[in-house]
């Protein structure tokens, strides 16, 4: 009977990419085959999605992680100090963590079915079945660095679209093209495909149903509806925190905490309420910030954590979980932007998880796991139907 309960967990995991362990809260998740249910014609390599565990493979760095790699070189020996009186705070708050992270890897190592389709990421995936492959360019642009320049209300992108769209068609092709706005606007793709897209000689792919606005934190008013009852009922935010290393690698801008203070929360959300999931490092002072201020500022009660766990292809930990400054985790914190009905708090306290683990290898630096479908399940918890949902991202991924 158990065994036969694993295979259909395997199953469900290899058709969605989800991975849920039995009688917890921990979930695992593959972003590739979970991006991969939203193309048809395409298909996300994992190569590219996972890059720095393939990158450090092919360098002769098996299962390798950079960061556990990183450790093993020389560095200036470093004398012990006493922690001050946020990273004690800090400290405290992770050894709370500590007892259900530990759990969650535990059950990941006992999953010797999925530990079998994690080793063989590779060679799973040596097929595209006839698709095309969606590689990650190694020249890959900033378009937050054209964002920021005075040209940037004049770029445009051609959208590629089927002959039943109206617009200029091209000679010879069976796909017309329209020029829309980049910036500042509302590239939307209503078709049932995906559709390729142009800029700047660099090629794109926009998921079926699907649409984007890229602009900085002044525009996104842009986005409030004329009328909340169309406003969104779930909100996914990645903000640009402070940090030091992302600072250092030049990876990407980013802003002191005021700025976030500024962003509409309850204007966007649904008039029946709505779900806000806000990304944040393990840094005490954003906690507080967001305990004291920012929450309190956007109108939202905080009711539950999540922790992304990362992994590597063998399961094991990309770095100790007790290395105070990378930490192999992050926290996800889910509030709730409450509207006419106070009811649906009530709901969603009772029927959320205080506490959820979800595991999976990390891609790119920054680039967080696609957990939209988890977070719409709990959303649907409390409202019974789905709405829009809105994620405010500090970094513009493929």
């Amino acid at each position: 009977m158990e065994d036969g309960l694993a295979r259909d967990r395997l199953s469900v995991f290899l058709e969605t990419g989800i991975y849920r362990f039995l009688d917890s809260d921990f979930i695992f998740v593959d972003p590739v085959r979970v991006l991969n249910r939203s193309y048809s014609r395409f298909r996300v390599s994992p190569a590219g999605y996972y890059s720095r565990f393939f990158d450090y493979e092919r360098k002769g760095f098996e299962n390798k992680d950079c960061l556990s790699y990183a450790k093993k070189r020389k560095r200036k020996e470093r004398k012990l100090r006493c922690l001050n009186e946020k990273e004690l705070a800090a400290d405290q708050r992770h050894q709370v963590a500590k007892p259900l992270l530990l759990k969650a890897h535990e059950l990941l190592l006992q999953a010797t079915d999925l530990l079998r389709v994690m080793s063989s990421l590779n060679r799973e995936f040596g097929s595209s079945g006839g698709s095309k492959w969606l590689e990650l360019p190694s020249d890959q642009q900033s378009l937050i660095e054209h964002g920021r320049i005075w040209q940037a209300p004049l770029y445009e992108i051609t959208l590629k679209l089927p002959e039943s769209n109206q617009s200029c068609e091209v000679g010879g092709s069976s796909l017309k093209h329209r020029v829309v706005p980049l910036f500042n606007n509302l590239v939307v793709n209503e078709t049932s495909d995906e559709v390729e897209a142009e800029f700047l000689d660099h090629q794109y792919i926009l998921p079926r149903e699907s649409c984007f606005y890229m602009s900085d934190l002044r525009q996104v008013h842009n986005l409030i509806p004329a009328k909340a009852s169309s406003g969104f009922s779930l909100i996914v935010i990645d903000p640009p925190w402070e940090n030091g290393s992302a600072q250092q690698k030049s990876k990407y801008p980013t802003l002191p905490n005021r700025y976030f203070l500024a962003l509409p929360v309850k204007k966007l959300s649904h008039s029946k309420g709505a779900l806000v999931a806000l990304w944040v490092t393990n840094r005490e002072k954003f906690h507080r910030f967001i305990d004291l201020e920012l929450f309190p500022t956007w109108g939202v009660v905080h009711i539950s954590t999540y922790y992304w766990l990362k992994v590597k292809a063998d399961a094991s930990l990309i770095s100790d979980l007790d290395l105070f400054h990378h930490r192999p985790y992050e926290c996800l914190l889910l509030g709730y932007c409450y509207g006419e009905d106070v009811e649906d708090l009530k709901i969603l306290e009772q029927t959320l998880p205080k506490e959820q683990v979800i595991i999976s290898i990390p891609g790119d630096y920054s680039r967080k796991p696609p957990i939209a479908e988890l977070l719409q399940e709990n959303q649907n918890t409390s409202q019974g139907h789905s709405h829009a949902m809105l994620s405010i991202l500090s970094l513009i991924d493929d």
